[in-house]
């Protein structure tokens, strides 16, 4: 099972608030992965595919539970996808249409509704159940131990304009994409991701999206000191062997015999050391001296052969 699947299984077993919540889940379902047919005045059928078992599951729930209206599903197996394929069909029958008009999907004399029915989300618990709707027909979801990117694909501007603004008062900041006569609303932030699985009632989600952040940002962290550690091991190793460059053109040019005690105490303990950081190296020496000061010994050494 992919992990989109996982949250929409979580999804599926959410109840809502109150009883509206369930028309606003089944609205943005049958909105979003659904096509409706009419024939004649009053004569409605609707017809919605998904691929997702949880998805199928919850359209006939709720279609029986609140409108009490009558369904068949057809699963179909896809010879080269190896998946399958639900149909969840709701036929021409009493109660239909109203039960369209109650969802904000067809406004009486006007016919279907453009975008999301101000009625239908009007509290906050149908705000939350619509969005959960919408993510199980369109949602997708990365595997967060890869990037974190959320989106939901629907059709129409003014649907995906309200989808959007729906989020936005959630303070879940979301972008609309157009791809190939259809919109992908889409989430980015980490953060907003987080927020909106929490808000639709994927918090065990949630909660292993925060983990995996958690561990991330320790990898991370732990990459950054090795990666710091190497680079100071690679300049360490590097002035080692500048100055054990420098000692040998001392002893040619000028001598060891003939530098002064101190200069001569620290070609010595690099000569017998010559790994180490220059920190290291004077812990070394009797007594102990600080980098700083061997560093100055350094610079005696570059002044004397100039």
């Amino acid at each position: 099972m992919s992990f989109t699947a996982e949250v929409k299984d979580e999804l599926s077993r959410v109840e809502g608030s109150c009883p509206l919540c369930d028309v606003a889940e089944l609205s943005a379902l049958v909105r979003v992965c659904g096509a409706l047919s009419f024939r004649g005045s009053g004569n409605y059928a609707i017809r919605v595919s998904t691929e997702t078992g949880a998805v199928a599951r919850t359209v006939i729930r709720l279609a029986h539970a609140v409108f009490g209206l009558d369904t068949s599903l057809t699963v179909r197996r896809s010879n080269l996808h190896k998946t399958r394929n639900y149909l969840i069909e709701i036929p021409e029958q009493k109660g239909l249409e109203e039960a369209l008009v109650r969802m904000g999907i067809l406004v009486p004399g006007r016919g279907l509704a453009p975008g999301v029915n101000a009625r239908v989300v009007s509290k906050p618990c149908c705000r939350a159940a619509y969005l959960r709707g919408a993510f199980m027909a369109g949602g997708f979801i990365a595997d967060p131990r890869g990037d974190f990117h959320l989106e939901v694909a629907v059709t129409g501007e003014e649907f995906a304009a309200d989808v959007v603004e729906l989020l936005d008062d959630e303070v879940v900041t979301a972008r609309v994409n157009k791809r190939r006569g259809a919109y992908a609303i889409y989430l980015k932030s980490f953060d907003d991701i987080v927020r909106l699985l929490t808000l639709v009632g994927a918090t065990r989600t949630a909660l292993a999206v925060e983990n995996v952040r958690v561990m991330k940002s320790v990898k991370n962290d732990v990459n950054r000191r090795v990666n710091a550690e190497i680079a100071n091991q690679a300049r360490s190793t590097g002035a080692a062997a500048d100055q054990l460059e420098l000692i040998d053109r001392v002893e040619r040019e000028v001598g060891l015999d003939e530098l002064p005690p101190a200069l001569a105490s620290f070609c010595a303990a690099r000569r017998a050391h010559p790994d180490l950081s220059l920190r290291d190296l004077g812990a070394t020496m009797e007594p102990p001296m600080s980098k700083s000061a061997l560093y100055h010994r350094v610079l005696r050494l570059e002044q004397l052969l100039k």
